[in-house]
């Protein structure tokens, strides 16, 4: 591709420890890939669906009568079928989103600007978001595109985007306003994270003014009353008691740190981002990967999602899709496996429980995504996040809606990764790969077994590492070569294989795939909470009042040594995986918590937090 921001900068101030393959090298089977085929047929594919989303920005002030953002919807449905495209090459996807592409080019105003707010309302409600998003479609179809001469034309289109913006805003200058200013939503948090696509266009050409842009959105501190990014520094400020606790958007401001550290190699943009995400973990990461309890804001979810004051709309899927795109960022940055771990019990519980498989209506209209993810004592399809009427109110569409292909794109394409002496296995999928070193076959069915059989074609003979990821939660491990138990390595996460490789050559990694059970108190001390969790390897296992029994019924389990006894496990027509658990009075049922609440229309509660007999 003629222009990419992806893996080493222009700079080349730092590298990642791991870098994505090539296009395209892997074929993989299971939920993970049904979820990204229904996506794609249900929403990437329609050229309908593109049309308008482009039609927003012809009018040239759509947005401007309720402030809305309605221009954020394209960009970031550009942005998913661009990742789902790397992973499956998709011939009429691509087809699809060339033509969307020249669409929207054709939408420029005489200043340059692709926006859906008019020049008199320009810079307030969400137009700086909605415009970061014009600027991240395109920089995400760069990545892919294969015309030159397209490609010369977006460039040119993101850059004038850029132009405008340095033109207008900056930090304390005179006759502009401060990037914090152009919004009267989240103390301006929403449009600092215009930082990303700034960092990645200045990776693409070059041309500083670029790069001295975003430092100054940076010099504005993310929030007028409120500086974002010295507070990461220091560490000591959890998300959930900053003055503004929006989600999604906070930590997309953090993508655009990453960006910029890759780009100048700055040590303070590391730590920043890593301080963040540790308190992000620490404080308000949920059992099912996902945060806020409160609706989509970091409220201390990690010590309130056991409470049964929260039921109503949590857990949105743009906060649960841009943690995973986030810890994918610091995966690739530091090569540390835990950041593989969080994507992998995002993706299996809140991701793949907010899909819409079974096609529930919302108003009468059908969406690819639910917005919201239920913990306890609740059910599915309460709201639409994001909601605005679109073509005069004749259909509407969401922010959840949009976002959702981006973590069922991302998941496959990370699965395997190239590292500086070998290859590393992130996630564990039926399927093949194939690398530069070697052709990887998997045979399994993980996540619900923990066996994973890997037969390895070299390319060529040489020594190189195949790194295999053992989760945190498995605490016995076994790995065998050609048949014989061997001794890994481990290194940050993962168990080293360094060797001579031969065709021919069988691994065998074993995890120790047991439902855990996780008390409330174990997460905080102080709770009064009677409330436990049940978690079979990354998997939540949850009660569905649709499986014929009140999930709201106290029981106590059995307890062995910290795990559940159990029964019956195996994968089920009608859910994914159920086993049944055994309780002072009989064995009680359960099944993995993206199955459960699937039929939003029968109102039955479902809880992953269960209720704990005294």
């Amino acid at each position: 591709m003629k222009y990419t921001s992806y893996g080493k900068s222009v700079s080349e101030k730092c590298s990642d420890k791991l870098e994505r393959l090539g296009f395209g090298s892997a074929e993989f089977s299971g939920p993970v890939i049904e979820a990204l085929d229904f996506v794609e047929k249900k929403s990437l594919l329609d050229p309908k669906l593109w049309s308008v989303f482009v039609d927003q920005f012809r009018a040239g002030d759509t947005d401007d009568h309720d402030l809305g953002w309605r221009g954020e919807y394209w960009g970031k449905m550009m942005r998913g079928a661009c990742i789902s495209y790397e992973y499956d090459q998709d011939k009429e996807l691509y087809k699809v989103l060339d033509r969307t592409v020249r669409d929207l080019l054709t939408t420029a105003d005489r200043y340059g600007r692709i926006a859906t707010y008019s020049v008199p309302n320009e810079f307030r409600g969400w137009d700086v978001w909605c415009r970061k998003y014009v600027m991240l479609g395109f920089e995400y179809f760069l990545e892919i595109c294969g015309d030159d001469e397209l490609s010369d034309r977006i460039l040119k289109a993101v850059k004038a985007q850029a132009d405008y913006l340095i033109a207008k805003t900056g930090f304390n200058e005179v006759g502009k306003l401060n990037v914090t200013n152009t919004s009267e939503w989240w103390d301006g948090l929403n449009a600092s994270s215009v930082l990303e696509p700034v960092v990645k266009l200045y990776a693409m050409c070059g041309d500083r003014k670029y790069l001295e842009y975003a430092e100054k959105i940076v010099a504005c501190g993310g929030m007028r009353s409120f500086n974002l990014f010295k507070a990461a520094l220091e560490g000591r400020t959890a998300p959930y008691e900053m003055p503004v606790t929006k989600a999604y958007e906070m930590m997309s401001n953090f993508e655009g740190i990453l960006e910029l550290y890759r780009v100048t190699g700055n040590e303070d943009y590391r730590t920043m981002a890593l301080n963040f995400a540790e308190l992000v973990q620490k404080t308000d990461i949920t059992v099912i990967g996902s945060a806020g309890t409160t609706h989509e804001l970091f409220d201390h979810s990690a010590v309130r999602q056991f409470d049964p004051a929260f039921t109503g709309i949590m857990q949105e899927t743009c906060v649960t899709v841009t943690w995973m795109k986030f810890c994918l960022q610091l995966l690739r940055l530091t090569g540390d496996a835990v950041f593989a771990d969080r994507i992998e019990t995002s993706m299996y519980n809140a991701l793949l429980g907010a899909v819409n498989f079974r096609g529930n209506p919302y108003e009468g209209e059908v969406f690819a995504f639910d917005s919201y993810s239920p913990l306890l004592n609740s059910v599915r399809g309460l709201a639409v996040g994001g909601y605005k009427d679109l073509c005069g109110g004749r259909m509407h569409w969401g922010c959840c809606v949009a976002i959702g292909s981006a973590g069922t794109g991302l998941f496959p394409g990370a699965a395997v990764m190239k590292s500086a002496n070998g290859i590393a296995v992130n996630f564990y999928m039926q399927g093949r790969v194939r690398t530069e070193r070697a052709e990887l076959s998997f045979k399994t069915s993980y996540p619900y077994d923990g066996t994973v059989e890997i037969d390895v074609d070299p390319e060529a003979e040489g020594e190189f590492e195949l790194m295999l990821r053992i989760p945190r939660w498995s605490a016995e491990n076994t790995v065998t070569l050609n048949g014989e138990p061997i001794v890994c390595e481990m290194r940050l996460g993962y168990a080293v294989i360094s060797r001579n490789w031969e065709k021919g050559d069988k691994v065998v990694l074993s995890l120790g795939v047991r439902t855990r059970i996780v008390y409330a108190q174990d997460i905080d001390p102080d709770t009064s909470a009677n409330r436990f969790a049940l978690v079979r390897g990354p998997v939540v296992l949850a009660r569905d009042e649709a499986m014929g029994h009140d999930p709201e019924r106290p029981i106590k389990i059995k307890n062995d040594n910290g795990f559940a006894v159990e029964k019956g496990g195996a994968i089920d027509g009608k859910v994914r995986f159920k086993t049944s658990v055994q309780t002072e009075d009989g064995y009680v049922e359960v099944c993995d918590y993206a199955s459960c609440g699937q039929d939003w229309r029968n109102g039955k509660r479902m809880t992953a937090w269960l209720a704990l007999k005294k």
